[in-house]
């Protein structure tokens, strides 16, 4: 079962974090086969992606120029579709 947040909360936490627009960093952990996934969601934008020791699953990470926090809360939820993924 997925977990729900707190929208409301995490969008004033992002908003005391910095001034946007800023570069965010965005970690996910996901299955292998599904990191094509993420890196759709970011078509355009550097995705690092590296294999888990066991192999297993792929951690992906990304630099994002963002302009305001409901754009991060957006990436979010594109990507908490994706079958397995773990958001970091």
């Amino acid at each position: 079962m997925k977990q729900s947040f707190d929208k409301l909360a995490f969008k004033e936490k992002l908003e005391s974090y910095g001034t946007f627009p800023m570069a965010y960093l965005f970690k996910f952990i996901v299955p292998v086969g599904k990191e094509y996934e993420i890196s759709a969601i970011f078509l355009g934008d550097d995705v690092v992606i590296k294999p888990s020791s066991g192999g297993k699953y792929m951690s992906t990470t990304i630099h994002k120029q963002v302009d305001n926090a409901e754009q991060v809360i957006d990436y979010y939820e594109k990507a908490a579709l994706i079958e397995g993924v773990i958001s970091l």
